[in-house]
């Protein structure tokens, strides 16, 4: 289970530490993307293929499947992690994440997520503030 919030930052060549506590969960090779909410998302390889089965599932037919199947795949990387325990980042998924130099992983149980320091904190500061509005919406989700 992936879990924690990390501060690390993106060096000149996209290379980024992994924090120890996720290598092992993360295994030899990992897969990175494009998620939602302006971050990006990183899968180890058994909730990568979770994700693949669900993903074929979708019906081809409707255009906002094929949409988001193809901007979801497109920008994927197998990742390894160096023996520094880096892992590179290709640039169009630093720039879609707008990280600059410093970033955010967090673990998200079954994913992790990367961050602009920027967003994160925008995120942060909003979802203190409706905690415990949300929380309390869970129950319709049966938390």
């Amino acid at each position: 289970m992936l879990l924690g919030e990390f501060k690390h930052s993106v060096d000149a060549k996209g290379r980024l530490i992994v924090p120890a506590k996720f290598r092992g969960d993360l295994g030899e090779r990992f897969i990175v993307t494009r998620g939602l909410d302006g971050c990006l998302f990183g899968y180890p390889a058994d909730e990568w293929a979770k994700v693949e089965e669900k993903l074929s599932q979708l019906p081809m037919a409707k255009r906002d499947a094929r949409k988001f199947t193809r901007f979801f795949y497109s920008a994927a990387t197998e990742c390894t992690i160096d023996k520094q325990g880096r892992i590179n980042l290709p640039q169009n998924l630093i720039d879609f994440a707008n990280i600059e130099k410093n970033c955010y992983l967090v673990g998200v149980s079954n994913r992790f997520e990367i961050w602009s320091e920027d967003k994160w904190e925008e995120f942060t500061d909003e979802a203190e503030g409706t905690f415990e509005d949300i929380a309390e919406d869970m129950i319709d989700f049966g938390f």
